[in-house]
């Protein structure tokens, strides 16, 4: 899949032209772009706020790194630290600084009715009133349904069908990607700094990508990563009204059933199954093979092969025995819900 980017950075900058904080800054280091701690190079200047990302911040890169002073210890000799007040504001500003558009969702001006360019897509087939963005990719045989946007850069794999209603943007789309009406891609995510008088939206800078396969339910949103990308792994489904958020990462072979929520940067495994109406806290990780039942709240870690239920979610057989010693659930319940039925289990909500 291509490494495009939808955003071009201005600059590049000095590190002292940065925040008015660094005016004072003697070492003379250019820099070019703003990076996870992951995808951070020589000259990109990338943050560490939390020890969720102290192993990333080992391995980093970057040149510099707004940090704290409780963590800047964990950086190598090669990245700068810098200390600030506020590590994601001062990031968001710097990102402001390079990327000034892209906080919020422009309309697309470079939008062209498809009946104008159809003729370029020959083996792709269109509904009506479709509009499409300059430089888009669509691969053949891939399908789209009426009123669909397309942004600019976008690319569509072969084999696709895209629904009615359906905005693209920012946004790589593999191979035999299915995407049904109404879902939103690539859109900004709930990304801002509060303010008293006037909050500051964080610049979302990534992009979503759906590889290979995957399905994408009716009236899903999938918000952009804020400097990394979303991602959703290959031959993974999504059920309708599933909304993910900045810079989530999703694995291969997933089943996320209706209504389900991932806060931001949430890592999710392979083989994961989701019933409906579960919530994902934010800057969490899942394992492999896990089950989290319908209506579950999740808001810690998983590790790999567990089964939970309930709010906050548990292990299948700690939540049963609660739910027993409160009188709530009788063995005729549990019976219809022990993994014999699977994967109802975690489909069923528990009531």
């Amino acid at each position: 899949m291509s490494d495009i980017s939808f955003f071009v950075p201005k600059g590049p900058y000095n590190i002292n032209q940065l925040l008015k904080d660094f005016s004072k800054q003697k070492k003379n280091i250019l820099i070019s772009d703003v990076k996870s701690l992951e995808s951070a190079s020589k000259n990109h200047i990338t943050f560490l706020n939390s020890v969720d990302y102290i192993e990333s911040a080992k391995k980093t890169k970057a040149s510099v790194c707004l940090t704290t002073k409780s963590l800047k210890g964990y950086l190598p000799n090669t990245c700068l630290a810098i200390v600030v007040k506020n590590v994601l504001f001062a990031i968001a500003e710097i990102s402001k600084k390079f990327y000034p558009n892209a906080d919020i969702d422009y309309p697309d001006q470079t939008l062209i009715e498809f009946n104008k360019i159809s003729p370029k897509f020959d083996t792709v087939i269109f509904g009506k009133n479709i509009f499409i963005g300059k430089n888009v990719k669509i691969g053949s045989n891939t399908i789209i349904g009426s009123n669909t946007v397309i942004e600019h850069d976008v690319q569509i794999d072969k084999n696709c069908v895209i629904g009615a209603n359906v905005t693209l943007r920012n946004s790589l789309v593999g191979k035999n990607v299915v995407i049904q009406d109404g879902s939103k891609i690539g859109v900004k995510g709930f990304g801002f700094i509060p303010l008293k008088d006037k909050n500051f939206r964080f610049p979302h800078i990534g992009r979503v990508i759906l590889n290979d396969n995957v399905e994408i339910g009716a009236n899903c949103t999938i918000d952009r990563g804020s400097i990394g990308d979303t991602i959703i792994g290959r031959n993974t489904f999504l059920d309708n009204q599933v909304h993910v958020a900045h810079n989530v990462r999703i694995g291969d072979n997933c089943m996320i059933a209706g209504q389900v929520g991932f806060a931001g940067s949430s890592y999710i495994g392979n083989n994961v199954s989701i019933g409906g109406q579960a919530g994902v806290s934010g800057h969490l990780k899942i394992g492999n093979n896990v089950r989290i039942g319908g209506g579950s709240g999740v808001v810690k870690n998983i590790p790999n092969g567990i089964t939970v239920m309930g709010y906050p979610a548990v292990p299948l057989k700690e939540f049963i025995k609660k739910k027993i010693w409160q009188n709530s659930i009788n063995k005729e319940q549990i019976e219809k819900l022990l993994p014999h039925r699977e994967p109802m289990l975690l489909i069923d909500r528990l009531n």
